[in-house]
């Protein structure tokens, strides 16, 4: 029977391995994206899925650290779907929330001159990224992403909740829910509505600070 190193055993047990994910705090209040996003929809949205992501990835990740000390092998492996989809769904929601601001705001001139050179225009980049987030079948999100191999950026979309990071090897600028959950009970099936509408509150300060950040992480 095929073992696990005890290091590996060791290293799982630690403090470290065991420390809990926690729901981060929305960055304003929950009616703070009115019209756009109605507080029920950003109570439900926080409180209940993103909370139902931390708590079973919490869950998933004692079972895996049992099944690991165990040497439970198949067991490991059972628990690979629950950790990518609430792992994702905790990451992705992290960074969604940092995407959106109830101000006014505008990508720096870096991030614009880069999405310029890599889409040809501000308008174009938004066309491609609609038509990305209305080709996501069922459900998905859209994204905004660093190459830093090629270091360029790149529009990628991810099924369920896929993290974009893990999938495709890009790393996060820029994330748009498409899940009907993010947009139901406001705007029905209308994703194209729910898009145009969610458009003109992206963070694009933060989504700056992020590219600047990465850009200069991959020049290092």
């Amino acid at each position: 029977m095929w073992k696990f190193s005890s290091r590996s055993v060791q290293l799982l047990r630690s403090p470290i391995s065991r420390a809990k994910h926690t729901l981060p705090e929305l960055p304003y209040e929950y009616a703070a994206l009115e019209p756009t996003i109605c507080r029920e929809i950003m109570e439900l949205h926080h409180q209940k899925h993103h909370a139902g992501y931390v708590n079973n990835l919490n869950t998933a990740e004692e079972q895996l650290t049992e099944a690991l000390a165990s040497n439970r092998v198949t067991d490991v492996i059972k628990l690979g779907p629950s950790l990518k989809f609430n792992g994702g769904g905790h990451l992705n929601h992290s960074l969604f929330w940092e995407n959106l601001t109830p101000l006014c705001t505008a990508p720096s001139k870096a991030l614009e001159a880069s999405l310029k050179h890599n889409f040809y225009s501000m308008e174009d980049f938004k066309a491609l990224v609609r038509g990305a987030a209305l080709n996501v079948q069922g459900s998905g999100w859209v994204w905004l992403g660093w190459d830093k191999e090629r270091k360029l950026l790149r529009i990628a979309a991810c099924a369920n909740q896929d993290p974009l990071e893990a999938t495709t090897g890009l790393m996060p600028l820029l994330g748009i829910d498409v899940w009907e959950h993010a947009y139901y009970l406001q705007y029905k099936n209308d994703r194209a509505q729910y898009f145009d509408a969610l458009w003109e509150i992206i963070n694009w300060k933060e989504v700056s600070k992020r590219y600047e950040k990465l850009r200069c992480t991959v020049n290092k």
